[in-house]
């Protein structure tokens, strides 16, 4: 089971940590991460935390599980008087032979939750708004960038300056449900908010970081997150149970909304059919996403007319996440039996949006990965890189403790390592040396 760990609000948090009991040194997690957040120092690694997006690729390739999640206690239910739990799409697709999403949804009212908002029916409303936006030209840039995945955004942020302004106003689901359900929870109980727990079922790191430190808001509604992988093996018997005694429980039909729409987000490609236009993109699998990001910086996509790009930093959509229990491609087959005979969307707008809806901050760029504190000493800087490099043998093998070549002379320009941890400069200065020595003794 994963570790579980009472989180604290905090600034720059990173949901990822790393036990340096387990780690043996080995560079799986260094050759993977996306944004060269990792290094090997001491035979250990280290993550450097301003490049870290929180993506959790680092947390399926460690072989010795030296790379993990934190999230919320379920004990932690006992801190408040009411509690409401946001299950997303992707934890039906967790279970097998699923033919009635309620089924999960009652079973988390059994658990001991006092009500439950579906992330999906907040995920029908979330699409209702940015077609709406689309089609009045109200967004400042297209194509949009979906702000689902907290993961993405995290890559914008700090590697895409030229694309923050084309990521979409609108909160992502997850946040959009948990005001909706505050809101009712609210007006039903007359509770002050802080008696009041919302409690995210999430599937991956990155939903724990956004959670904890949100982009685009301020502060989320969101008090906990608790991992499917958590959650998933106390579910299973409440199911079984309430299953085979369909006469002993009784729950309220209006937990139950979310239609194909909502539904279809928790895998690659459901966000984006669920805008109902041909004109999108979407891309799974954080390499991938990279990609398409640096194409469309490039302008690659310009004669495409896109509207929309919805990206996922996990393999399948959120499916993938490292937090889930089910393989992705199982889960998106799942998903798509459980939606074959529901509605087109179960939740509509009302007539005026509410102000919840969007991001109240403005996301902008970090530039992490810049050199020097100026643009002088920057330059400077890139010129000793290249210098570096010309010393360097290319192979971008890793031993060093950095992903390549250009890494490790950027850490040695930030005087940070050394040349010589380069095992190939360190073993032909070495060769050197002995052939001038031999060299004296011949002479």
């Amino acid at each position: 089971m994963k570790e579980m760990i009472q989180l604290e609000k905090r600034e720059f948090f990173h949901s990822i940590r790393l036990d340096a009991s387990l780690c043996k040194g080995c560079i799986n997690c260094l050759k993977r991460c996306p944004t060269e957040a990792i290094r090997i120092r001491k035979g250990k690694a280290a993550i450097k935390k301003e490049y870290c997006t929180d993506c959790g690729e680092c947390i399926r390739v460690c072989p010795h599980h030296a790379k993990k999640s934190t999230f919320d206690s379920l004990d932690s239910m006992a801190d408040y008087e009411y509690k409401i739990a946001l299950p997303p799409p992707e934890l039906y697709a967790q279970f097998n032979n699923l033919e009635e999403k309620s089924l999960v949804l009652n079973a988390l009212l059994a658990f001991g939750f006092d009500d439950v908002y579906e992330v999906a029916a907040a995920a029908e409303l979330v699409s209702e708004i940015t077609r709406k936006l689309i089609k009045e030209s109200h967004i400042n840039k297209l194509p949009v960038i979906s702000s689902a995945c907290p993961s993405v955004i995290r890559l914008i942020r700090v590697k895409f300056p030229n694309l923050v302004e084309n990521i979409s106003p609108v909160v992502n689901p997850a946040e959009m449900a948990a005001n909706a359900a505050l809101k009712r929870a609210i007006i039903r109980t007359r509770l002050p908010r802080e008696k009041i727990g919302v409690f995210y079922i999430t599937p991956c790191s990155a939903k724990v970081t956004d959670i904890y430190s949100p982009l685009g808001t301020g502060k989320s509604q969101i008090d906990k997150a608790v991992a499917i992988s958590d959650i998933y093996p106390r579910l299973l018997p409440l199911m079984k149970d309430i299953a085979a005694n369909e006469g002993k429980y009784e729950f309220p039909k209006e937990i139950n909304k979310a239609g194909r729409i909502g539904v279809s987000w928790g895998a690659h490609g459901g966000e984006a059919g669920g805008l109902l236009t041909d004109n999108y993109l979407a891309v799974d699998g954080i390499e991938n996403v990279i990609q398409a990001l640096e194409d469309l910086e490039d302008s690659k996509f310009h004669n495409h007319k896109l509207e929309f790009i919805e990206l996922n930093a996990c393999s399948g959509g959120c499916v993938g996440g490292v937090l889930a229990v089910e393989n992705p491609y199982m889960a998106k087959v799942k998903l798509n039996i459980l939606r074959k005979y529901l509605p087109v969307s179960g939740t509509r707008m009302d007539e005026k949006v509410p102000p919840y809806a969007y991001h109240d901050e403005k996301i902008e760029f970090q530039p992490v990965f810049r050199l020097g504190e100026t643009v002088e000493e920057s330059i400077n800087l890139m010129k000793k890189v290249d210098e570096l490099i010309n010393k360097f043998p290319g192979l971008d093998c890793g031993c060093c403790g950095a992903p390549t070549c250009r890494a490790h002379a950027e850490d040695v320009a930030r005087n940070l390592t050394t040349e010589n941890e380069c095992i190939h400069r360190l073993k032909k200065s070495i060769y050197k040396s002995s052939e001038s020595e031999l060299t004296v003794h011949e002479s």
